[in-house]
């Protein structure tokens, strides 16, 4: 199962279909798991999307992602270079926002959090993440997004 997951992750059609949905404001049909990021290329200055899973929301404001192919994920680069960003989930749209990662103890308690209210989830997405990059997904970054209104 994991080898799909892989595979469909590698898939640049696969993720970039969600996309569509969220800027023709149907993100509400994801109950809130997923998200569209908008956020800046690094160099260029252009804006890059991406469809990413929840991995926590602690309240209306707060979103907790992960970067399942660690530091080379460009839009968490992306973040790094320029934190301020926006953000579609459920029925909100392009809401503005600012990023930041989350320090491995901080991770930790929300990855432990993730693992207790998704096991299915947390087994293939660990898996996933360990074929695809090698690594644990313990090791991969969180990042929170805190919503402004």
């Amino acid at each position: 199962m994991a080898d799909l997951g892989v595979k469909l992750l590698r898939a640049r059609w696969f993720v970039r279909a969600p996309i569509w949905a969220f800027r023709v404001r149907l993100g509400f049909l994801f109950g809130g798991r997923l998200l569209l990021l908008e956020h800046r290329g690094r160099t260029s200055g252009q804006p890059r999307y991406v469809a990413l899973e929840t991995v926590d929301r602690p309240d209306a404001d707060t979103v907790v992602i992960a970067s399942g192919f660690g530091e080379t994920s460009q839009w968490y680069r992306n973040l790094l270079a320029e934190p301020r960003c926006r953000v579609s989930i459920g029925a909100r749209y392009q809401v503005p926002a600012s990023a930041r990662t989350l320090d491995p103890a901080a991770a930790e308690v929300v990855l432990d959090a993730y693992r207790t209210r998704h096991p299915k989830a947390y087994r293939k997405l660990s898996g996933i993440i360990e074929e695809a990059t090698g690594r644990g997904i313990d090791t991969v970054p969180l990042v929170e997004l805190s919503l402004r209104s």
